[in-house]
């Protein structure tokens, strides 16, 4: 039988688009699957053994049924691990930009997508199983390395970055969604362990945070009065940010649809009925509104310019850095093969990376700083390094808090808003259309 030779310009595009795919996620023996594409479009033989064998009619039906069950999920399994996936906002600390109740689209093509560290697990999941809080969803005995695939870009000033929780490799069963690591430096270590129980995540399997980023690898960077400086050269910042606010009025409460309108969660709104007063993270236009309505008296953004309490409460937690979230650094960024002077003060800044992300066995004896049980007075970095501020800048937890985001952490770019939905309202009101399918800057 002769073959059309429109078959053979179909396998020869078909062939094409699979090499280059092969090609770019670097697994060379699935070039073998060119075989199962020239049968489909050329020799036919699979599908001639098909019609010769007789099954009945039943089975026929069911392995067709599984079939097409089987490659939907394959083809969603490669879009969600290549392509795009979803996520939602699940706090403030993004707002403006992003709300709660948000379902972003993440581009994971933006920056390369990462192939995955922890293999097998139960589909459509993240880390825990549908229905439950700490049964894991997926199993740590094949492990792959770090590696990305080529991407249209590199992470930029003022991207919006979906990453992997660098903290989030320890974990209190009990406690889930609080810090390991505050836990400790707030109760100690012996404390800690001796009343809970303590799981630990692989990098692709711990929390998604998403961030702005606003100093990327090789970078010095220092918040004065929350100006970002970046090299010495002020940042310009998105007229979304949001700092807090004192707001006092006249004796007369503000207007709770006025509020409402502000797009503030419950948790932001704080009043003091024996002042008058509020504290509320706002934009610089949203507290414009504010100081035109004639109840009001004073409209104030607060800072913080005092030394902290505790010096447990920002990166790196040492009165050595008496650094707040309004006045931080400066502080050098990391990059991939730059080399550090090592002391007994910077170590601070650098241990975790030493330690935890690049996988290094580190101890200081007498002053002197082993790595690898050899003696080191300097470092080079063998990953890139980044530093994510949360768009509502008082009321976020980000490297601030927990210092640096490692290359391997970050996931994707937050490109799209296709569902915005608000969980303290009903019916038809419950949905912000004006966010849906809007473009995140």
């Amino acid at each position: 039988m002769k073959v059309p030779r429109k078959r053979y310009i179909l396998f020869a595009i078909a062939a094409l688009l699979y090499s280059l795919f092969v090609i770019w996620i670097g697994v060379f023996w699935f070039l073998f699957g060119i075989i199962l594409i020239f049968d489909h479009f050329i020799t036919r033989f699979l599908f001639k053994i098909r019609k010769f064998i007789k099954l009945p009619a039943v089975l026929t039906e069911t392995l067709e049924w599984i079939s097409a069950i089987v490659t939907a999920l394959l083809a969603v399994i490669i879009i969600r691990t290549l392509f795009v996936e979803a996520y939602n906002i699940p706090t403030p600390s993004m707002e403006q930009t992003l709300l709660v109740g948000d379902y972003l689209f993440v581009s994971k093509l933006s920056y390369g997508p990462k192939i995955p560290n922890t293999p097998i697990g139960f589909p459509f999941t993240h880390n825990t199983m549908p229905f439950t809080k700490d049964r894991k969803s997926y199993s740590e005995k094949v492990q792959w390395p770090y590696k990305r695939l080529l991407g249209l870009g590199k992470v930029r000033y003022n991207d919006v970055v979906v990453f992997n929780f660098p903290e989030g490799d320890t974990i209190v069963k009990e406690l889930p969604d609080q810090n390991y690591y505050s836990l400790i430096r707030n109760y100690g270590r012996k404390t800690i362990l001796s009343q809970y129980e303590i799981i630990t995540r692989p990098v692709d399997k711990r929390e998604n945070f998403v961030k702005r980023c606003v100093g990327l690898p090789g970078d010095t960077l220092e918040l004065r009065h929350s100006s970002i400086f970046v090299n010495g050269r002020e940042l310009t910042q998105q007229p979304f940010i949001q700092f807090n606010y004192y707001v006092r009025t006249n004796g007369e409460k503000l207007d709770s649809i006025f509020i409402t309108d502000l797009e503030l969660t419950e948790a932001d709104r704080l009043y003091d009925p024996s002042r008058e007063s509020y504290v509320f993270p706002l934009t610089a236009n949203q507290a414009a509104k504010i100081r035109e309505l004639p109840n009001i008296q004073v409209v104030t953004r607060l800072e913080n310019t005092t030394k902290p309490l505790s010096y447990f409460s920002f990166f790196p937690y040492s009165p050595d850095y008496p650094w707040t979230e309004d006045n931080f650094g400066p502080l050098v960024i990391p990059e991939k093969n730059q080399t550090v002077r090592l002391s007994i003060k910077n170590l601070l800044l650098y241990r975790r990376i030493i330690e935890v992300y690049e996988k290094n066995h580190l101890e200081v004896r007498d002053s002197i700083i082993f790595i690898n049980h050899e003696p080191r007075n300097s470092y080079t970095f063998g990953m890139d390094y980044f530093f994510m501020l949360g768009d509502n800048r008082h009321n976020s937890a980000d490297s601030r808090i927990w210092g640096f985001v490692p290359e391997d952490h970050v996931v994707g770019k937050a490109v799209l808003v296709w569902l915005s939905i608000d969980r303290s309202k009903k019916g038809w009101k419950r949905f912000r259309w004006h966010k849906m399918f809007k473009k995140i800057n």
